[in-house]
């Protein structure tokens, strides 16, 4: 397998860490953002979407970061990222489907603002779009936060793929500043999954 993806995106970093997690050999190739280098012809076969993460297994050519950590999770029989159980698989679809729906968009917008434009545009940031964004992030944030209240884990008691999926965008909140302040229980729950080795060994300056 090969997976295409840039290191510092919460997007690829879910994959690369649950990569990790299933210890599955696969090639790491960096699609060079800054660069442009997702739209360049070959990599637009892969993905015409020009977006990171894609993975090549073979013939099979998938894109979208959590349709494959799904497909990952389908190589290794029983593993706790995912479950055979219908409900369990319902509630895992759930948070992965809020984080793309909502809560990754709304950190998008701060990181875009205040991470993107800097490093890579020598633009400033639309304080007016930065508000929007802090406006979705506390409303999404605070459904997290009620949840989180007595649990470890987002789904049962283990670390899941909704742990990964949801707790990538996080790994900017202080470069893109997300007001995370009144969010005991993120935060909390954050210090989890920075705690492990999967997490640890797939962060940009590990690999």
């Amino acid at each position: 397998m090969k997976l295409y993806h840039f290191p510092i995106s919460p997007n690829s970093r879910r994959v690369v860490a649950v990569l990790h997690h299933l210890q599955l050999d696969c090639e790491l190739e960096v699609v060079d953002l800054s660069k442009g280098e997702q739209m360049q012809p070959e990599f637009l076969k892969l993905n015409p979407n020009h977006m990171i993460p894609a993975l090549v297994d073979g013939d099979f050519v998938l894109w979208e970061s959590n349709a494959i950590m799904q497909y990952l999770c389908s190589k290794v029989p029983n593993t706790t990222l995912w479950s055979a159980d219908s409900r369990v698989q319902a509630d895992i679809n759930r948070w992965q489907f809020w984080q793309a729906a909502h809560f990754g968009s709304a950190c998008s917008v701060m990181i875009f603002e205040r991470v993107v434009k800097k490093l890579f545009m020598s633009a400033e940031a639309d304080l007016q779009e930065v508000a929007k964004g802090e406006e979705r992030f506390h409303r999404f944030a605070q459904v997290l936060e009620q949840h989180l209240k007595g649990r470890e884990w987002l789904v049962g008691d283990t670390v899941t793929l909704a742990d990964f999926s949801v707790g990538s965008f996080l790994d900017l909140a202080e470069l893109a500043q997300y007001p995370m302040t009144p969010y005991t229980e993120i935060q909390r729950w954050y210090r989890n999954i920075e705690e492990l080795p999967a997490w640890k060994s797939s962060a940009p300056a590990a690999r």
